[in-house]
């Protein structure tokens, strides 16, 4: 069962319009959530994300559009679908018309359910995509549904027997992976790439972040990181909202230590 607009409509009955700018222009934004123990994870955080975004897009955000309303279609949408554990797509575009000028700024969303599928692995391997490049600045920075380098970059991965890869910006500069903010850890530091270089402005990655300086015991820096530096990493670990924390195994022919994740990250007070 699908929710658009607030109301439930089976999957199988469901029609979008043709012309759709989702579909025309990629003109949409979504978020991904995870429920769990009856728990929305980080709602709130991920309904003021999406706010943001759409006033960054100038999508005209309905007056009911508050945050009770975002979390009651949600769960709206869970109790029409009867799962107790869920990975949720909450998707928002612009309504029909127009070309690359909208007729209307007006918004459509569409919160779409599945089972819940999380799989942490102890063999988890990447490498750089160098194909093509993922442009530094702050529009980079939104979950739009134009995620084309991501698609291209995934197949990469598949084809090279891969986990996941590295993503750069046009700097040649580390932003991400294809599916998560990523951490290096070297002695006392622990750098992730800056907003600025065109990273998602992810969730976890935010989580994580005010954990590392709530303990104290890391510096945390936000700055520009080259793809040599992974190498010297004692660390890696790759985070989003579905999978929280992923410790990396391998980069290339470094191997790194894990345990160092499992010793950051003990004291946090985070669910995921």
């Amino acid at each position: 069962m699908l929710n658009f607009n607030g109301e439930i409509f089976d999957k199988e009955n469901f029609k979008l319009p043709y012309n759709n700018r989702a579909f025309y222009y990629g003109d949409a934004l979504f978020e991904t959530l995870k429920f769990k123990n009856n728990t929305v994870f980080f709602s709130e955080d991920h309904y003021f994300r999406l706010m943001a975004s759409m006033r960054m897009l100038r999508m005209e955000i309905p007056l009911y559009f508050s945050f009770e309303f975002f979390e009651s279609e949600i769960l709206k949408t869970l109790n029409a679908n009867k799962l107790t554990e869920a990975r949720i797509r909450f998707q928002v575009f612009r309504k029909e018309g127009g070309y690359y000028l909208p007729k209307t700024n007006d918004i459509h969303f569409l919160i779409e359910v599945s089972n819940l599928q999380v799989t942490k692995k102890e063999t988890y391997e990447l490498d750089v995509f160098k194909d093509f490049y993922v442009y530094s600045g702050l529009l980079s920075n939104l979950k739009t549904t134009n995620r084309i380098i991501n698609v291209v970059a995934s197949i990469f991965a598949d084809e090279n027997h891969l986990d996941d890869c590295i993503l750069l910006n046009e700097k040649k500069r580390v932003v991400e992976t294809t599916k998560a903010n990523i951490f290096l850890v070297k002695g006392t530091e622990i750098r992730t790439p800056c907003l600025t270089e065109g990273c998602i402005k992810g969730i976890m990655r935010k989580k994580v972040i005010e954990e590392i300086q709530r303990i104290g015991m890391y510096q945390l820096i936000e700055t520009e990181i080259s793809p040599f530096e992974i190498q010297k990493a004692d660390a890696v670990f790759v985070t989003n909202s579905i999978i929280g924390i992923q410790p990396v195994k391998k980069y290339r022919k470094k191997i790194f230590n894990t345990a160092i994740i499992d010793i950051i990250t003990e004291d946090f007070e985070i669910d995921f």
